[in-house]
C-alpha cells in the first residue's frame, strides 16, 4: 500500500455513517443528513448540524437525508457526504488515495451495488470493497464467522433489518426487509397523528422511542411530553404519551421483522438449526436498544436472543477488521473493482 496510503472502513447507514481508519478505530460518527445551497450547490453542513436542519430551511436550502432504505438515492449528496467526512479523519495528499471497504445491505440489486461502488470512487477512493452489512455486523460482534458451526445474526438499523445464519465464512440463508429504525419513526408519527389530532416531527418521534419506546409490554407506564402541532386549530400543542402509545404504534412493524426472522429459521438446514437453539441468535444494529427487544424475539421464537457489546457500532467494527487482516477481506468481501 506504501507509507502514504490510508485504509478506511465506512459503514454506509441509512441514519448515520460510521467511519473507522486503520490503526485507530472507529474515529467519526455523524447522521447520513446533507445541507445544501439549491442555487449554488454549495454543502452548507454534512452530518449532524445539516440533521439539525431538517424540516427548517429556507426554500434556498434543502437538507436531505441521501440514502434510503439502505442505499443510495442521491448520488451526488452522498459523494458530499462521503467527501466531506473522509476529509475531517485524514488530511487529503496529492500523493495517495485511501483504500474504501464500504458495507451494503444484502440482497442489493446490479445497479444499486455500482451506485455504492462508483460514489466510493468519486469520492476520492483508490480501490473500494464492498462489503456486506450483516457478514460485516457478525465480524463486529465477535463472530468467529470461519467456524464450521451455525450462527444467527439479526442486525436492525434505520432503513433495513437483514437476518443471516453464517458457517464456515460464508452466508447459508439470508433474509432482508426495509422495515426498521426509521420506518417505526414514521409508525409513531401517524400513530399520534390519529390518536391525538396532533403532528410531530420525525426527530421527537425518534427522541420518544429512545425515551419510552419498548418492543413488549412493562410493568411501569412511562410518560413524556412532546410538542407538535394541532391539526384542527393549526396550533402548537403540547401532549403526554407512554409506552403503551408507543409499543402500540410499532407492533406491526415489529411483527413484520418476527415474521422474517422466523422465516430465516425455516429456510435453515437442520445441521445449522441445532447449533442456532444452543448458541442462540445474536441481535445487532441501532433497534437493538429499544427496550425489550431481546425478549420480544426470544418469547416469539423460543431460542435466546443476546444484544451484542456496542451493537451500534459492529459494522463499523467489522470494516475495520476486515481492513486489518487482507485475509479476512479476501473471503468476506462481496465485490471490488475490476
Amino acid at each position: 500500500m506504501g507509507i502514504m496510503s490510508k485504509d478506511i472502513g465506512v459503514d454506509l447507514g441509512t441514519s448515520n455513517i460510521r467511519i473507522h481508519v486503520k490503526g485507530k478505530g472507529v474515529v467519526l460518527e455523524e447522521p447520513s443528513v446533507v445541507a445544501i445551497n439549491k442555487i449554488t450547490s454549495e454543502i452548507l453542513a454534512v452530518g449532524k448540524q445539516a440533521k439539525e436542519m431538517l424540516g427548517r430551511t429556507p426554500d434556498n436550502i434543502i437538507a436531505v437525508k441521501p440514502l434510503k432504505d439502505g442505499v443510495i438515492a442521491d448520488f451526488s449528496a452522498t459523494r458530499m457526504l462521503i467527501q466531506t467526512l473522509i476529509s475531517r479523519v485524514i488530511p487529503k495528499s496529492i500523493f495517495s488515495k485511501p483504500r474504501l471497504v464500504v458495507s451494503i445491505p444484502s440482497g442489493i440489486t446490479d445497479v444499486e451495488e455500482r451506485a455504492a461502488e462508483g460514489v466510493s470512487y468519486k469520492a476520492g477512493a483508490k480501490d473500494v470493497y464492498l462489503i456486506e452489512e450483516i457478514m460485516a455486523a457478525a465480524i463486529g460482534s465477535g463472530i468467529k464467522v470461519e467456524q464450521p458451526e451455525g450462527t444467527m445474526i439479526v442486525d436492525i438499523g434505520g432503513g433495513t433489518s437483514e437476518m443471516a445464519v453464517l458457517s464456515l465464512g460464508g452466508i447459508v440463508v439470508s433474509n432482508s426487509i426495509k422495515i426498521a429504525g426509521e420506518k417505526l419513526d414514521a409508525d409513531i408519527v401517524e400513530s399520534i397523528k390519529q390518536k391525538y389530532n396532533v403532528i410531530i416531527g420525525v426527530g421527537e418521534a425518534e427522541e420518544v422511542k429512545k425515551q419510552i419506546g419498548a418492543a413488549t409490554t412493562t410493568m411501569t407506564e412511562d410518560k413524556l411530553s412532546i410538542k407538535g402541532r394541532n391539526l384542527t386549530t393549526g396550533l402548537p400543542e403540547t401532549i403526554t404519551v407512554t409506552t403503551s402509545d408507543i409499543n402500540e404504534a410499532i407492533s406491526d412493524s415489529l411483527k413484520e421483522i418476527l415474521r422474517l426472522v422466523k422465516l430465516t429459521l425455516e429456510q435453515t438446514p437442520p445441521e445449522l438449526a441445532s447449533d442456532i437453539m444452543e448458541r442462540g441468535i445474536v441481535l445487532t444494529g441501532g433497534l437493538s436498544n429499544l427496550r425489550n427487544i431481546d425478549r420480544y424475539l426470544s418469547e416469539n421464537t423460543g431460542i435466546p436472543v443476546f444484544i451484542a457489546q456496542e451493537p451500534c457500532l459492529c459494522v463499523a467494527k467489522g470494516v475495520g477488521l476486515a481492513l486489518n487482516s487482507i485475509e479476512v477481506l479476501k473471503k468476506a468481501v462481496k465485490t471490488r473493482k475490476r
